[in-house]
């Protein structure tokens, strides 16, 4: 079987989790409870910023911006898993395939350089703070997100450019769950080396350039912490979730493609894949709004809000 331009409707087969039927079950409600919670707590950070005044601020825009890239990322993955967990064979095709490939790489980069920014931002706020409003209008918080996109989606037309030379002749089976560089490669007929180190280096440097901006933002952000005399703890505080968030998804991300020559296991590849495809999505929204106080009493007014509406309506009727 050979695929390439020539053969668009070649298919391949996912191996997915497990072959047994109880544990497809579990992990299917594993992964639908995961998903719901992902929906439940990114769109409600995205209606809890616009609705309330005061979270309407360089950092919420950057934290709503957040949560709709982990609602299109965590949807790019996901919804298939869902699919493939209740069907007898986990197949797709190869445009499917590639088109999975592209966005993943569009949305995981671009949170890579979101996550830059936003520590960029943080940086601002904490060492300049006179100065934030004219360091951090509203044009330069779009110019920002944007940039975030436009290297997403330069990132991902260079994998799937190079992923559309590789044919794959014999063996469709991807050990795998979804389409990823690394396990597509480990299937290829053709010698996947240009991909390999091409994937290294763009990799590479996106990782390079965005925990390096992560490492000096907070560096100088440490440095005038420790001169503060007081508000410590409260700029201690909004670093916080920030980092936390940084650490699980560039360390899983890390692990994934920098540590290829290393890997002796594809199942461990798959775990390492879930935690930062499927948990990270979820665990942000709750990391932000757990570790916040702004977010918390945001909250607050919105359930107040509510409850006042409710009581009015009550009286009326």
């Amino acid at each position: 079987m050979v695929m390439g331009n020539h053969t668009p409707n070649t298919e391949f087969v996912f191996l997915g989790f497990s072959e047994q039927k109880d544990v497809q079950a579990a992990l299917f409600v594993v992964f639908l409870l995961t998903y719901v919670v992902t929906l439940v707590g990114n769109l409600g950070m995205l209606v809890l910023i616009r609705r309330d005044p005061q979270l309407h601020t360089p950092m919420y825009f950057f934290l709503s911006s957040l949560s709709f890239l982990d609602l299109c990322y965590s949807s790019t993955i996901t919804p298939r898993v869902l699919s493939d967990l209740l069907a007898a064979r986990k197949v797709i095709s190869y445009s499917e395939c590639l088109a999975q490939l592209y966005f993943y790489a569009v949305f995981s980069t671009t949170e890579c350089y979101l996550l830059a920014a936003m520590a960029y931002d943080r940086y601002v706020a904490i060492c300049s703070p006179l100065l934030y409003a004219i360091s951090m209008p509203s044009r330069v918080c779009v110019l920002l997100v944007g940039g975030s996109y436009l290297a997403g989606l330069l990132n991902a037309t260079i994998h799937v450019v190079l992923a559309r030379r590789l044919s794959f002749c014999g063996r469709n089976l991807i050990n795998h769950f979804y389409c990823e560089g690394p396990p597509l490669l480990a299937i290829s007929c053709t010698d996947p080396t240009l991909n390999q180190v091409v994937m290294f280096v763009v990799v590479g440097f996106n990782l390079l350039i965005t925990n390096l901006t992560i490492l000096v933002s907070y560096a100088y952000i440490l440095a005038a912490t420790l001169k503060m005399r007081s508000g410590r703890h409260k700029a201690f505080s909004t670093c916080a979730s920030h980092l936390a968030v940084v650490t699980l998804f560039y360390g899983s991300a890390a692990f994934m493609y920098l540590g290829a020559s290393s890997r002796h296991s594809q199942d461990l590849d798959k775990m390492v894949s879930v935690f930062y495809t499927v948990v990270t999505p979820t665990l942000n929204p709750v990391i932000y709004s757990l570790r916040n106080k702004e977010v918390k009493k945001a909250l607050g007014r919105a359930v107040e809000r509510k409850c006042s509406a409710g009581k009015w309506l009550s009286v009326v009727c």
